[in-house]
């Protein structure tokens, strides 16, 4: 299996590619509109040449027919219609005329070449209108520049999400990777202090000192099992939304400041999601966690479940610094943070884990600075356990 940076690599030579098609297309376009112009030239100056042939002739009594027919002839590519008004007759030129509805399709196309040019009256005891349109070569040139913009906005945007996508994937593959060499590199040690929690099990010390070790190794499991199903895909079960979100706060509660009250609006009845257990309480920990640093420590911090369709919705609002507007998207990349020791990584972490279920994505809903935050979690209900 190729890397990511084969991968890229080919793309490189893709866009290459499709850049030197795109400019020996151009040539190869622009070339046969010079040639179709320079025949055209060419059959003017001849017209050109044999009427001043005519006009240097001592034979006055020459016949300017010859001249007069090949003036006329020598228009092939501007479309014509020679209306008589006398006889209502039509002689087109350059047009191609249906078999059917020759009459109808006559006064569309005069109405439609006289919107964009003037017609020529031709008085010679009768009246006649001349009327035309641009030639095929004209219309070519005229849409040509925008032709090319548009080949190359659409060469250029492509380029952009291909090598964006590439680049995504490098990102997630360092994510995954990372992720599980944590689990991998966590393991050891935490095999090592069960073994050493057992062993003590065996001496005279104080079992609620045990029972404390026993707890904080589980919490490390659990930590280890998160990192594990990072990129993994793992299975996701029907998760009733109340529930996770209860058991989250519960455990945060002992672990932040006394100062932060946690209001809970949950829904009256169990509402359900398919979604794995031990991340979503990690997406709940990690917004909590930032309300917390956003309020300094003192506030109140509210968890509002809502139905729309078939959307769950979680609000969570806190009474923070808030985040400027055009921040709102920022917020979620890897690596931005505002904290003085932040890695910038726990709202980044909390996006992928959300949107990587069908129908999940997260966002700011609203704040506004020194009044709070609200963030939003929408995901799919999974109706069948309703």
């Amino acid at each position: 299996m190729n890397s990511l940076y084969d991968k890229r690599q080919y793309l490189k030579y893709l866009f290459l590619i499709a850049a030197m098609l795109i400019a020996v297309g151009s040539v190869v376009v622009s070339n046969s509109m010079v040639n179709k112009l320079a025949t055209e030239e060419r059959l003017k100056m001849e017209v050109w040449t044999e009427a001043y042939r005519f006009f240097l002739m001592e034979d006055t009594i020459a016949d300017p027919t010859m001249l007069v027919l090949k003036v006329i002839g020598g228009n092939t590519t501007i479309p014509i219609l020679l209306y008589d008004e006398g006889s209502g007759l039509v002689e087109p030129r350059n047009i191609d005329v249906p078999e059917k509805s020759q009459d109808a399709f006559f006064r569309r196309k005069m109405q439609e070449f006289g919107t964009r040019h003037e017609p020529f009256v031709i008085e010679v005891g009768k009246k006649q209108y001349l009327y035309y349109d641009d030639s095929i070569l004209l219309k070519r040139l005229e849409m040509y520049p925008y032709v090319q913009l548009l080949v190359v906005a659409v060469f250029v945007m492509i380029a952009f999400f291909a090598l964006a996508s590439t680049k995504r994937a490098e990102q997630n593959k360092v994510w995954v990777g990372l992720s599980k060499e944590t689990a991998h590199q966590l393991g050891t040690p935490i095999s090592s202090l069960i073994a050493w929690i057992e062993y003590l099990k065996t001496k005279e010390i104080d079992a609620s000192y045990l029972t404390e070790m026993e707890k904080d190794v589980k919490r490390l499991e659990m930590i280890v099992d998160r990192f594990s199903k990072i990129g993994s895909n793992p299975e996701p079960l029907p998760l009733n939304i109340n529930q996770a979100i209860r058991s989250a706060c519960e455990y945060m509660e002992a672990r932040i400041s006394s100062k932060v009250k946690m209001k809970l609006e949950l829904a009256d009845r169990p509402i359900f999601t398919l979604m794995n257990e031990s991340l979503f309480s990690w997406v709940i920990e990690n917004l909590t966690k930032n309300a917390v640093d956003a309020m300094n420590g003192q506030g109140s911090i509210a968890y509002q479940v809502s139905e729309k369709g078939n959307k769950v919705r979680l609000d969570i609002t806190d009474t923070g610094k808030g985040i400027p507007k055009s921040k709102f998207g920022a917020i979620f990349n890897p690596g931005y943070t505002t904290k003085a020791r932040g890695w910038g990584l726990g709202l980044s972490l909390v996006k992928r884990i959300v949107e990587s279920y069908p129908g999940g994505r997260i966002f700011v809903k609203n704040s506004e600075p020194g009044k709070g935050t609200t963030f939003r979690i929408e995901m799919r209900k999974y109706r069948k356990a309703l």
